[in-house]
């Protein structure tokens, strides 16, 4: 009889422990606000158009040439971002046929695709994309934000 009541007194604890924490409206912490601000859902997510940047079919070999287009396709990665259209974007560091990510706030991969051909890099072919809707974290829209407070170089800085 003591061990059943033991359970039971665990069972009120926790259960007091995981309930009584929460507020109305969500979880502890929840900010329904800035939920609305950001386009969450009830689950703190929201839909966004993940790129994957593919090694493309042309190899520019003079390095002035090639460095320019770099020059180019990093300027235009900051122009996307300053819009609030890319919110991620980067590249991967080891040498594959995936060379990066983007990862738009945008609604449709038409969308996404349409800015993805705005890339001096994708247009001059020595890079290919790959779309795909994603459902991730509504934090994400606030990364470019708090990147700006974190950079103290532009990558197009020399």
């Amino acid at each position: 009889m003591t061990k059943t009541f033991m359970i039971a007194l665990l069972m009120i604890v926790d259960s007091y422990c995981c309930f009584g924490q929460t507020k109305q409206d969500g979880q502890p912490g929840y900010d329904g606000a800035l939920a609305k601000k950001l386009g969450a859902d009830a689950y703190g997510m929201k839909s966004y158009v993940m790129v994957f940047l593919k090694e493309g079919p042309v190899k520019i070999k003079d390095s002035v040439a090639r460095e320019k287009l770099q020059t180019a396709h990093l300027k235009n990665i900051l122009k996307l971002a300053g819009e609030g259209k890319l919110i991620v974007a980067g590249p991967f560091a080891d040498n594959q046929e995936i060379r990066g990510i983007f990862i738009f706030n945008v609604s449709t991969v038409e969308e996404a695709k349409k800015l993805t051909e705005s890339d001096p890099a994708v247009q001059a072919g020595t890079l290919i994309m790959e779309l795909h809707p994603w459902y991730g974290s509504a934090a994400l829209v606030e990364i470019p934000g708090i990147h700006k407070k974190i950079q103290k170089k532009s990558v197009v800085d020399n």
